[in-house]
């Protein structure tokens, strides 16, 4: 048995540019200026009522948020996250429905009037199999819970609905869209959570659209040695199309991604392989992008297959497809200020860079209505998400604080909707502007299916 004696390390080159991609952001930082809104929203008063609520909830808050970290559940089988948000919600007077939008670890539950606008809170718990909240989850779900609690503390005052929805399967399932083609978000006016980062703040981040494809090759299974010239090689065929897809990840914007594995190569090294399959993400910016590049993709799963002279089936979204996230501007300014207000620099989006980001599934919340999708720091600039060393980060002193931090800033955000006519006005003028609500069912078509 023999090993290399090359350890495997991130390129010298890939942390120069994202180093300079936090010099960058820390020019932008510099340069930051004031955040200003023409509009009063809801009123020192209430915004202390708010303020006043969040400290009055601080140690369940981030009790809440430590267990999660410290018990994380997959996606769809979030089943003690969600019973510890309902004793939490229980323990001030509100009943939540459980299992609602058919899933069984979705919630749902309300303050307020059931009249007049009404604005929902999003709060997320999954987490990432093998490696737990390297995404920082349990503090999304802590910020939205807290921030849920406080409104209902001034509800009374400020007329209308607030609804928290716990919303399951963000990392592997699109559960926001599931919940919102079960009605989720039918009757919400706007749509407001955070979600933990690395480095400094933002209002936004340029978040693509993302679907996924499975395909699968069929050839003729034969000999390796005797008789090969008698098969047909399915794992060639994958070959061939993870090939293809490498070679066009050059001509395609730096934007867009493309990215999978082989998921079956065959079983024995003396037999053809009759059935060889590839499982790929694939994102980009806009939806118009998103299908352009699901056309190619699909172009060269089927010129593999001629190629080698393979059958091929080819599976798009077995999971529904993630739009690019739509952030409001005027909300998120409403965001920024009173994020500032509790001693945080926040930069807007377009500090972040477009090449590096990920997906989200409230992406296709802001489609429908007006959402925000605000980004709070957690961890030192550089820290990746998705690693072990976020992962700790998300239970640390400055994810306490961002718990507490955006709660109050995510509540005041979301009073300022309910109580200001003006507020609400522009928020819906902006989302008509941007393209008004999707129908996202119908938004991506399966490629090649024209042909």
């Amino acid at each position: 048995m023999s090993a290399t004696a090359v350890t495997p390390a991130a390129s010298t080159a890939g942390r120069a540019h994202l180093e300079e991609l936090a010099r960058r952001a820390a020019r932008a930082a510099g340069q930051a200026t004031a955040w200003t809104s023409p509009h009063t929203g809801a009123g020192e008063k209430l915004h202390a009522r708010i303020d006043a609520a969040v400290a009055e909830d601080r140690e369940a808050l981030l009790a809440l948020s430590h267990a999660l970290h410290q018990d994380p559940e997959p996606g769809f089988e979030e089943h003690r996250a969600v019973a510890r948000v309902a004793e939490l919600l229980r323990s001030h007077g509100i009943e939540a429905e459980t299992g609602v939008y058919g899933l069984p670890t979705a919630l749902r539950a309300t303050a307020g009037t059931g009249q007049g606008p009404t604005v929902a809170v999003l709060a997320e718990y999954d987490a990432l199999p093998g490696i737990g909240h390297a995404c920082g989850h349990n503090v999304i779900c802590a910020a939205g819970v807290g921030a849920f609690l406080a409104l209902a503390r001034v509800m009374p005052a400020l007329g209308g609905t607030a609804v928290l929805l716990g919303t399951p399967a963000e990392e592997n399932g699109t559960g926001k869209e599931t919940m919102a083609r079960a009605g989720a978000f039918d009757g919400v006016d706007a749509a407001v959570m955070i979600h933990p980062f690395a480095g400094g703040d933002l209002t936004d981040s340029p978040y693509l659209g993302l679907r996924e494809v499975v395909v699968e090759y069929r050839g003729l299974a034969a000999h390796a040695s005797a008789t090969p010239f008698m098969g047909v090689n399915a794992l060639d065929a994958v070959v061939a199309a993870y090939q293809g897809i490498a070679a066009l990840r050059q001509h395609i914007p730096p934007t867009d991604r493309i990215h999978g594995v082989i998921t079956d190569g065959g079983t024995r090294p003396n037999v053809v392989p009759d059935r060889a399959a590839a499982h790929f993400y694939l994102r980009a910016r806009t939806v118009e992008a998103l299908a352009e590049l699901s056309e190619r993709a699909q172009r060269v799963f089927e010129g593999a297959a001629s190629t080698t002279g393979t059958e091929v089936t080819v599976r798009w979204d077995d999971c529904p497809p993630c739009m690019p996230v739509r952030s409001n501007e005027a909300l998120a300014t409403r965001f920024a200020l009173h994020l500032t207000g509790r001693g945080r620099t926040v930069l807007p989006g377009s500090a972040a860079p477009d090449a590096v980001s990920g997906s989200t599934d409230l992406g296709n919340v802001s489609v429908r209505i007006p959402a925000i999708h605000p980004m709070l720091s957690v961890a030192p600039a550089g820290t990746a998400l998705h690693t072990a060393d976020f992962a700790a980060r998300t239970a640390g002193a400055e994810a306490d604080r961002t718990v507490l931090d955006g709660a109050a800033a995510l509540a005041r955000t979301a009073a300022d909707f309910l109580a200001d006519p003006g507020l609400r006005a522009e928020v819906a003028r902006e989302f008509t502007a941007a393209g008004g609500a999707l129908d996202v069912e119908r938004l991506l078509d399966t490629p090649g299916a024209a042909r």
